[in-house]
């Protein structure tokens, strides 16, 4: 039976016991993916390895994972510029995917065979926009069509929206997002007509000719791939603003039952205490990170040291503190695996250490993801066990029992592979 773990669900605004929806079946957990018509940044690749954690974690509690990251391949942005540079989308999204999946690899990012696409998931959105018209949820307007949230009981309740606020006037929102706007206090756009200016990206449906708007892309993946009760969906904070509640809006305005029970989402990476933004010139990419001499495994620690609600910022003596005390540990870790004398000999005194090893870990990441507490409750007790090797009192039977818990371990932290 999986430990307690217990997460801060940002549905219900406190640490909530995980317990998956129907007992027995794979946990459906949804992470967003990247917009593929730009390079991620170091900030989404936070997001991405608090959601590698997270699945790592839950594997290790014993609980099966179908897990969803999608790539958005369409939207107003990557078809301006696609249009822009006069090549197709799948020209400009094809070097962002291929390079998403190295970095990935890189920095031991467990991905899914299948990575839906928004291009590839335009039939279930249909579908799914066809369905919210027959419960006239959603309406033509002219050749598009909008989604009322005033139509649907409960609307922004994950952000927490006062919909008292909301303006009783019809106002619709066309565009996928309007910069410096966190809420559009409207009608969101769910189809887009086709217009002489999206060239030839466009489908020919029953709904007529046009593609489907940003706001619901996420929502025919996340019902194409795993359906439209799932138990955990993640992404980063910037989600809470329209994108997830239009996803809970959209699939269960369908479906009439809860999308899901738990939502979890990671804070922002700061540049040197500065918000890492375009105008600043200040994104840096893991890529640099590497050219400037850290390996992959440095990124990957420096980004889960820490906890994946509050926000990390990242500067060079940070990254440089944090590539330090991986690298040690590692080399502690190295050492010590050749310091057991005797043949299966056991020392009574390593015993309760090594007992330790994994109950102490365990409980750390149980409450809330606690990487930090567990990363470091897990060096001191290996140091204690060290300076033990050093003394001549551990035996090769200790040796061979630490190396199988800080296995375990590492199966989720991957610091040591």
């Amino acid at each position: 039976m999986p430990a307690s773990l217990h997460l801060h669900n940002t549905m219900t605004r406190k640490k909530d016991q995980f317990i998956p929806r129907k007992p027995g079946r794979p946990v459906k957990m949804f992470t967003c993916g990247p917009s593929i018509y730009n390079w991620p940044h170091i900030g989404n690749y936070r997001t991405f390895l608090f959601e590698d954690i997270l699945q790592r974690f839950l594997e290790y509690l014993g609980y099966r994972v179908d897990r969803l990251i999608n790539f958005t391949d369409m939207e107003d942005k990557a078809i301006a510029r696609a249009n822009e540079l006069g090549i197709s989308l799948e020209d400009l999204t094809r070097p962002v995917a291929d390079s998403f999946i190295r970095d990935c690899g890189a920095l031991n990012i467990y991905l899914p065979q299948t990575i839906a696409r928004s291009t590839t998931s335009v039939e279930q959105a249909v579908d799914l926009i066809g369905r919210l018209m027959e419960k006239n949820i959603a309406y033509r307007h002219g050749r598009d069509i909008f989604y009322d949230p005033l139509k649907f009981k409960g609307f922004g309740r994950l952000y927490g929206l006062d919909m008292r606020k909301w303006p009783k006037k019809r106002i619709r929102f066309r565009k996928d997002t309007y910069p410096g706007q966190r809420w559009n206090m409207g009608d969101f756009i769910l189809w887009k007509g086709w217009r002489p200016g999206d060239g030839e990206i466009f489908w020919d449906t029953e709904l007529g000719r046009g593609r489907p708007a940003w706001n619901v892309q996420d929502a025919a993946m996340i019902a194409g791939y795993l359906g439209e009760e799932l138990d955990i969906c993640c992404g980063g904070i910037d989600n809470l603003y329209r994108h997830h509640d239009y996803n809970i809006a959209v699939i269960e305005g369908v479906s009439g039952k809860e999308l899901a029970p738990f939502w979890a989402h990671s804070r922002h990476v700061s540049i040197n205490g500065a918000k890492m933004s375009k105008s600043r010139g200040n994104i840096v990419y893991v890529r640099e990170l590497m050219d400037k001499g850290y390996a992959a495994r440095h990124i990957r620690f420096f980004l889960v040291y820490g906890h994946y609600r509050s926000r990390r910022d990242l500067t060079g003596d940070r990254i440089h503190q944090a590539r330090g005390k991986i690298d040690t540990f590692r080399e502690m870790v190295r050492n010590l695996r050749t310091r057991g004398v005797g043949d299966k000999f056991a020392s009574a005194a390593a015993k309760p250490l090594i007992d330790r090893l994994q109950p102490d870990f365990e409980n750390r990441m149980n409450d809330d993801l606690d990487v930090k507490a567990a990363f470091d409750g897990t060096y001191n007790t290996v140091s204690q066990l060290m300076d033990m090797a050093l003394g001549g009192d551990l035996g090769t039977a200790d040796i061979e029992a630490v190396k199988q818990r800080l296995g375990r371990i590492d199966s989720v932290l991957q610091v040591l592979v």
